[in-house]
């Protein structure tokens, strides 16, 4: 099968199905080259490795590791970690054969890309169902609507994250010390409600949403990286001093506590929304797959450590962001603002899932002359939605409830079910289709279990 490229897709087609398998060419899969023959294609301008991996860590590095310390307790200082491993390779397995999917489905169609919705959708296309063959484009909507309630979930909790951030900063401002050796109560100045910090940072977060390149938008993901990076390092350094006698700590805690380390850890694993945005936008897509795995390997690594170290340090007393046992000084202040700088552009990352596949097609809608203002409104109106929706009373918990929904679906249940219907009518080896399965059930189960409790 020939490597050109049949035709020129701006990345921005999140809507394209003008390809089918009834228009691949005879002969089946049978027929084509052998996949490491396909030469996957990138932009000329698209971004590095480099750059890549930056991104990576960026959407998978945010406000769910914060909170890990306090899964571990909910898990237990022995089945926390190990579970987190698993739960760490069970997600890098599902991104890895989301990516594979999609590769299959260039190398079949001879496509420039495929995005998650598109590879449903082929996916259901080669299932022997019919019935699931003349519905398949309702894979693209759900997984698209599910992108669409997660990514923009995230972007939600950020906001709160920020506006939490800074209010305690500054109402703590007048009784912070130099003095870090100890943790004494500060009593707090009264100060404007969250919510009015919220709708302060709204114009800076605006204006942030209208970088849409991702290799300009790289630069300041690496400034965040390195912030978040300076901010963790201080993070480790006090907790790995004077760590309690850990024996009186349960290796395992109880079971109703677990689905709650459940919920936490896959809100954590956070990133496969970007995964194939950030593959098809690579100058090189096919150094994409080592990128993922050493990237995940590092996030894996890292959430571990400082879940174990959290844990241990703080023990029972482990609050439910760990920046909230550091001392009120003001170097761990310094901190939760460095942390709080990372995550205002890790939003960028996470907004740019939900605005490529919303914008694109209201903007084609209009004329050129008139794209760009639309593209722009657009983008303000989403803003405006993460934030006016966190301003209503205890929607937290909606927050919490609706990421774990579509975290699991689309983390653990769907990527599964995605390779069955992709290589089933190729025929499939029974231990494969076993493992497939079960992963889908195992994210199931937590996603009931979960909300559940």
């Amino acid at each position: 099968m020939s490597t050109r490229r049949l035709r020129s897709e701006d990345y921005n087609d999140y809507s394209s199905t003008d390809v089918t398998p009834e228009g691949s060419p005879p002969g089946g899969m049978n027929g084509f080259a052998h996949p490491e023959s396909y030469q996957r294609f990138g932009e000329s301008n698209g971004t590095t490795w480099y750059q890549t991996l930056i991104h990576l860590l960026k959407g998978n590095i945010g406000t769910g590791l914060l909170g890990l310390p306090l899964a571990v307790k909910n898990a237990g200082i022995l089945l926390g970690p190990l579970s987190l491993l698993v739960m760490g390779i069970v997600a890098v397995h599902c991104m890895g054969i989301l990516v594979k999917c999609a590769h299959h489905f260039c190398h079949r169609f001879q496509k420039q890309f495929v995005d998650y919705g598109g590879a449903v959708m082929y996916g259901l296309e080669s299932t022997p169902s019919a019935w699931l063959r003349t519905h398949a484009v309702w894979g693209r909507r759900v997984v698209g609507l599910f992108l669409i309630i997660t990514q923009l979930g995230f972007c939600c909790v950020y906001f709160v994250f920020l506006a939490d951030n800074l209010k305690q900063v500054i109402s703590a401002a007048n009784g912070t010390t130099n003095d870090c050796n100890s943790n004494r109560t500060v009593a707090m100045t009264p100060t404007m409600d969250s919510r009015l910090y919220m709708l302060s940072l709204l114009p800076f977060v605006v204006l942030l949403s209208f970088i849409q390149n991702l290799k300009v938008l790289s630069i300041f993901s690496m400034l965040a990286n390195v912030a978040m990076l300076g901010s963790l390092i201080v993070i480790y350094q006090y907790i790995v001093q004077d760590i309690p006698d850990p024996s009186h700590l349960p290796l395992a805690a109880a079971w109703k506590t677990y689905p709650l380390f459940f919920g936490t850890a896959i809100f954590a694993f956070e990133g496969i929304g970007v995964v194939l945005p950030l593959e098809n936008k690579m100058k090189n897509p096919r150094q994409f797959p080592v990128i993922l795995y050493v990237g995940m390997t590092i996030v894996t690594i890292l959430y571990i450590s400082l879940s174990v170290l959290g844990y241990l340090r703080f023990g029972a007393g482990i609050q439910a962001s760990i920046t909230l046992n550091l001392p009120n000084c003001w170097l761990y202040q310094a901190v939760k603002l460095l942390f709080s700088f990372g995550i205002f552009f890790t939003y960028a990352v996470q907004f740019y899932v939900p605005a490529e596949i919303i914008i694109p097609p209201l903007v084609a809608r209009v004329s050129e002359r008139w794209g760009w203002l639309v593209n722009l409104l657009l983008r303000v109106a989403l803003v405006g939605v993460t934030c006016v929706l966190i301003l209503i009373p205890r929607l937290d918990i909606v927050i919490s409830l609706v990421g774990s929904v579509s975290s699991s679906a689309l983390a653990l249940i769907f990527p599964p079910l995605l390779e069955i219907a992709t290589y089933y009518a190729e025929g499939m080896h029974p231990l494969l289709i076993a493992k497939d399965v079960a992963i889908s059930l195992f994210g199931f189960v937590g996603f009931v279990v979960g909300t559940y409790e």
